[in-house]
């Protein structure tokens, strides 16, 4: 998520996405992507619908007017929940409709009988594209190129060779709500995972790992959190040998790179 939320807003959070859950409608993801956009571009609307001294209930209705005929059944239903909410920050509202969106892109992914490793898998596949083509990575950041023309690009690159759920994440992932295109869809790929009751590891490997060095590593790792690990594995030269390994805020570092920079200091020290 853009950012840690905390007290109310933690737990309007938690009990939000199990609604998500419980929708089920399609375009779902959609919809909310689109509230939320609402709010960000619409101050007064996103001042009201924080404010904590306008009852809830009124809030709601409020809300159900704006978009009454704009969305489906289920997004103005949850909106108008999470309209009468109150929320610790007032940007707390729209990032919470953004994470519920891909929540629901998520989900309805699955019961589309779509794997959700090939939707995390994917996701990683256009994080490392984005990251490794300077000029595509230019050409997301021009604040002169529109929001659609970036969405052409992305899509021209990727249309019939990812699920269609990828296409609509990496479309919002464009929206300009984070600080960049790849750490919105890393965070996109993190809640991927978390819908299927999974972590992801970066492993950095100096070379490719092997199926059976991939399957033993994410049994190593996931019995040591005590749930399944998904591993986006990064092949970095600089590394010598070894791995590097990031799960949330671990870094397990065994690379031949760090025990030499090890020995240097220890020689210099």
């Amino acid at each position: 998520m853009q950012h840690q939320m905390r007290g109310a807003s933690a737990d309007n959070l938690s009990e939000l996405a199990v609604r998500v859950g419980e929708a089920g409608e399609p375009g779902l993801g959609e919809d909310l992507f689109g509230v939320a956009a609402l709010l960000r571009d619409e101050p007064a609307l996103r001042r009201i619908a924080t404010d904590a001294s306008v009852e809830g209930q009124a809030k709601a209705g409020l809300i159900r007017g704006v978009l009454d005929g704009k969305v489906g059944a289920g997004a103005l239903d949850l909106v108008a929940d999470a309209v009468s909410r109150r929320w610790t920050a007032t940007r707390d509202l729209a990032d919470t409709l953004e994470h519920l969106g891909v929540v629901a892109v998520v989900r309805s992914a699955q019961s589309g009988g779509e794997s959700g490793s090939r939707l995390s898998d994917e996701l990683f596949a256009v994080t490392r594209l984005v990251a490794d083509n300077s000029d595509l990575r230019n050409a997301l950041a021009d604040p002169t190129r529109s929001g659609a023309d970036k969405r052409g690009l992305l899509a021209g690159l990727l249309d019939g060779k990812v699920l269609p759920a990828t296409l609509t994440l990496v479309g919002q992932a464009l929206a300009g709500s984070y600080r960049t295109v790849g750490a919105a869809l890393a965070d996109y790929q993190k809640v991927a995972a978390d819908v299927q009751g999974e972590s992801v590891a970066t492993v950095r490997s100096a070379r490719p790992l092997a199926d059976a060095d991939r399957d033993r590593l994410a049994a190593a790792l996931s019995r040591q959190y005590g749930r399944p690990v998904h591993l986006d594995v990064v092949v970095d030269p600089q590394l010598i040998g070894g791995l590097r390994v990031e799960i949330g805020d671990d870094v397990i570092d065994g690379s031949v790179s760090s025990r030499l920079d090890d020995a240097r200091r220890k020689l210099v020290g």
